[in-house]
């Protein structure tokens, strides 16, 4: 049945509903470009304006979906992904992954790249010298019977038509949308064949879902679609009211990978977090009965160097090459304290578009990343600060760079008085 593309968007502009039909052959023209970003875009900000409903929101997810091969994975046993909402200086997945495929689970993992303010883990993938993200299906499904873990990004034949849309959300202020994310999100995960899926939907000023409510709502709206096709759901519900980790940028994030893969004893909010999300996928994939349980065999694996061990068989069979260092920037600039007090972050948000003026984030489509750039992390919210003491180092091409990012930089937090109290990292768990 064909649709006129013009009178579709009118009438999602005037918040009235779509059948399945009507979002069939706009997902389906889009893919097979009959249907232009113009048009798509437009579109796209009328469901920001007015939403969609729960019919609407499957259908959209399943349409996405369909719109290329599903792998089917269930000749290796229970397989678990985990899939994060996307906050500042989140590299969760790097460690993550070869964590948990080192305790028996394997870990079918597809990723994508920056959104927004948001660094992408295909992007922090690529700083490694020669990492392939770009995985064949039969290549995917080759080295998860071999080492338990893969981190591709999708390719023609995964969602196409979500491939497309992701790109296009991230240049035209469409990203804060929940139906598009819940749709980008699933359809995903649905086409990637895993049994179960671990969500971590983060909240606060650096997050796309600003409160808990909010952020309850996308995780409600994610298990839903995720229980009715018969996967395993859990969902954690994680602050992002400050930057995670010590690192904010490509390589630099790699870096602090790294270090805890090697069983350092750093960058504390950055393992916890791995930890919890590791305890509740190793339970989910049945190496554990408990999440307790498959928490403490996570921070085995991690002493021992297991995972550290399984994150290099995955970067050699990638065809990443850790020996040839990361990149590196050419200019670096330090932000110190010009006041005493406490450190309190009021728009984590702001911090990443630092970032992205950085070089570290895209603006447009079109832009080539610096993958050296970004910004080390000093201090954390609450703690106690110096007049003179240094916040921020800002890494970059170039100084006009890191005068370009400064604004936004000094309006992503204070130095108060009073210290603020820092909140549990993880604010609920839904099953």
């Amino acid at each position: 049945m064909n649709f006129v593309p013009a009178e579709l968007i009118r009438k999602k502009r005037f918040g009235q509903s779509h059948s399945r039909e009507e979002i069939r052959f706009l997902i389906q023209g889009y893919a097979c470009e009959r249907i232009p970003d113009y048009q798509m875009a437009a579109w796209l900000m009328a469901i920001c304006l007015k939403g969609m409903t729960h019919e609407e929101t499957s259908w959209l997810t399943l349409e996405m979906r369909d719109s290329g091969k599903v792998l089917d994975l269930s000749s290796l046993g229970v397989s678990v992904d985990k899939h994060s909402t996307g906050g500042v200086g989140d590299k969760v997945s790097l460690i993550l992954a070869p964590l948990v495929a080192a305790a028996g689970v394997p870990v079918p993992m597809m990723a994508g790249r920056g959104l927004g303010h948001t660094g992408g883990t295909l992007d922090k993938l690529e700083s490694i010298r020669g990492f392939d993200v770009n995985l064949g299906f039969a290549r995917f499904q080759k080295q998860l019977l071999e080492i338990g873990t893969a981190i591709m990004g999708q390719t023609l034949e995964i969602c196409p038509a979500d491939r497309k849309l992701y790109a296009l959300r991230d240049v035209t202020g469409t990203i804060d949308s929940l139906p598009l994310i819940c749709g980008s999100i699933m359809s995903k995960k649905l086409a990637e064949g895993a049994a179960g899926l671990v969500l971590d939907v983060k909240f606060g000023s650096g997050a796309f879902m600003k409160t808990l409510d909010d952020c309850e709502s996308l995780a409600r709206a994610l298990m839903d679609i995720g229980t009715r096709c018969g996967k395993k759901m859990r969902a954690l519900l994680t602050r992002m009211d400050e930057p995670l980790g010590r690192f904010i940028g490509n390589a630099l994030e790699v870096q602090e990978c790294v270090e805890i893969l090697q069983g350092k004893m750093l960058y504390a909010d950055t393992r916890e977090l791995t930890l919890v999300l590791a305890g509740h996928m190793i339970f989910l994939g049945g190496k554990a009965t408990t999440t307790e349980a498959g928490q403490i065999l996570a921070e085995q694996l991690l002493a021992s160097g297991a995972a550290w061990e399984c994150f290099q068989k995955m970067v050699v069979a990638q065809g990443g090459d850790l020996q040839a260092g990361l990149p590196k920037a050419a200019h670096s600039l330090v932000v110190a304290a010009e006041s005493s007090g406490f450190m309190s972050y009021i728009d984590v948000e702001k911090l990443g578009v630092a970032a992205v003026l950085l070089g570290a984030g895209r603006q447009l489509k079109s832009d080539v990343l610096d993958l050296g750039a970004g910004i080390e992390v000093f201090r954390h919210q609450g703690q106690a600060v110096s007049r003179g003491d240094t916040l921020f180092t800002l890494f970059a091409s170039s100084a006009e760079r890191t005068a370009l990012c400064l604004p936004q930089l000094k309006e992503s937090f204070q130095i108060s008085r009073q210290s603020v109290t820092r909140s549990p990292l993880v604010a609920k768990v839904m099953s």
